[in-house]
């Protein structure tokens, strides 16, 4: 077995495309970075370069591939105050194993169509991600005030006021303090606006979101 001219070829693309994968992801300062991301498009490539070469079932190792990007993936998502983190990353990883197994098969039209789909995805839809997240926002919030014979209706009247959507949690009372949580959606400056007001209110005692 040797190492044709196309084989070289094949992996130096895939390397390429992996380090600017990688390079947006570090840049980002994801988990999984430029190092990363080279390895899983050159390990990919690589067997699909075996399973040609050695006349394995093609597809029995690219679903062994599969299994091992879904191990990786599986490290890099967890939670984070009450978010997911990662997944954006997990799922980098698992589609720069796909543009990787193309390039072993030779499929280059496929796997650098999906490459420009890839950063179109992870770059020039960013600011669309911005406007969206800007316009619209879920925030948990938790209020602590002083037990005054009346419930904690009246934050969710001034909620209302900020054009913030409530979804009420959990309320209880302890000793003289009432608590509540709350889940708002809305626009950034209305949270921002909510956040101010509830920070300077002095009937408030605790306050989290």
């Amino acid at each position: 077995m040797y190492l044709s001219p196309e084989d070289l070829i094949k992996l130096l693309l895939a390397f390429v495309i992996g380090a600017i994968v990688g390079l947006e992801r570090e840049y980002r300062s994801k988990s999984a970075g430029l190092r990363t991301m080279i390895l899983i498009s050159l390990g990919s490539t690589l067997f699909t370069l075996l399973s040609i070469k050695v006349s394995l079932d093609a597809g029995r190792i690219a679903a062994n591939v599969i299994t091992g990007i879904g191990f990786i993936g599986g490290g890099i998502i967890f939670r984070e105050q009450n978010q997911v983190v990662g997944l954006t990353t997990a799922a980098a990883v698992w589609v720069t194993a796909a543009m990787g197994m193309a390039i072993g098969a030779g499929y280059y039209e496929m796997a650098f169509f999906t490459f420009a789909l890839v950063i179109l995805s992870l770059v020039a839809l960013i600011p669309l991600q911005s406007f969206m997240k800007n316009r619209n926002q879920i925030r948990n919030y938790r209020i602590v005030t002083r037990y005054q014979q009346k419930t904690l209706k009246r934050y969710e009247e001034l909620f209302r006021e900020y054009n913030l959507g409530v979804m009420r949690g959990k309320q209880n009372r302890t000793g003289d303090r009432i608590s509540g949580n709350w889940t708002l959606q809305g626009s950034e400056k209305q949270h921002e606006k909510l956040t101010k007001y509830l920070l300077n209110d002095s009937e408030v005692v605790e306050f989290d979101f």
